[in-house]
């Protein structure tokens, strides 16, 4: 298994953060890192979405828990489990407002044959993570 995560303390109450996480058009104009998202997020939910770190390509992705304004994980890949990705999204209440976790792993035979294809999505995530942090503060 592989993985890039990120953290961050948010000055806003979960179910905003949560709010900004389940509004597709928020998550694209938000500058967030996402290009284009067709699809509504919600439980079961099917998305198809584009991402800057590679922007000609979409992502199919089925959402497969959907825990208001707790936890929402994303996952997609190919058949059989061969290659998988499950993107989660964490938010834990604080006294200061929300503890936003988000971690993207991957996993199947075909891991070793793909990692070296996947960019770093370091700088990616902390843009999610600042930019998201933004919207909910303000």
């Amino acid at each position: 298994m592989r993985f890039f995560e990120v953290a961050e303390e948010i000055s806003a109450r979960p179910e905003r953060v949560w709010s900004i996480l389940t509004d597709t058009r928020k998550l694209v104009d938000g500058g967030l890192g996402l290009l284009k998202i067709d699809g509504t997020v919600g439980a079961g939910a099917r998305l198809k979405l584009w991402a800057e770190s590679a922007p000609k390509r979409a992502f199919p992705v089925r959402v497969i828990e959907f825990q208001p304004p707790v936890r929402m994980v994303w996952s997609g890949g190919m058949p059989l489990g061969l290659f998988r990705g499950e993107r989660r999204f964490t938010l834990t209440r604080t006294p200061r407002g929300t503890a936003f976790h988000m971690r993207e792993e991957y996993s199947g035979l075909l891991l070793p044959l793909i990692w070296g294809s996947i960019p770093d999505l370091n700088p990616y995530f902390a843009k999610f993570a600042r930019g998201l942090k933004t919207m909910a503060e303000s």
